[in-house]
């Protein structure tokens, strides 16, 4: 079994900055892709950025220039940091990975969200 618990959420003015975190923990034998994704009040889920085990990397048009996804592999960990916030970032974010609890065995867990507002 593999949880992810994330952290950092929480209410920041219109320009500001927040950093989200996501450990994964349980049986685990590698994490290949990491992800973050977002899901905005009546919208549906949409991706945010991933990064693969190699450190590359991919953004959504959305946070392009403004967000930076990255892991530490040594902690199971994958962070976002968000800067120049807008209240149209303003979702619950939510973290996922594909992670190898064996050689054989994988499978995608997602983390429970967090609540990220901006206000303007």
């Amino acid at each position: 079994q593999v949880q992810l618990v994330e952290s950092g959420g929480g209410l920041v003015q219109d320009g500001g900055s927040l950093r989200l975190a996501c450990a994964a923990s349980g049986t685990i034998f590698m994490i290949n892709a990491m992800g973050w994704y977002r899901q905005g009040p009546g919208k549906p889920r949409d991706l945010v950025a991933t990064i693969d085990s190699d450190g590359s990397t991919f953004y959504a048009d959305s946070a392009k220039g403004r967000f930076t996804i990255s892991r530490d592999n040594a902690k199971n960990t994958v962070y976002l940091q968000m800067n120049s916030l807008k209240p149209e970032d303003t979702a619950v974010y939510i973290c996922n990975a594909d992670v190898q609890t064996s050689l054989l065995r994988s499978a995608v867990y997602w983390g429970q969200g967090n609540q990220v507002t901006i206000s303007s």
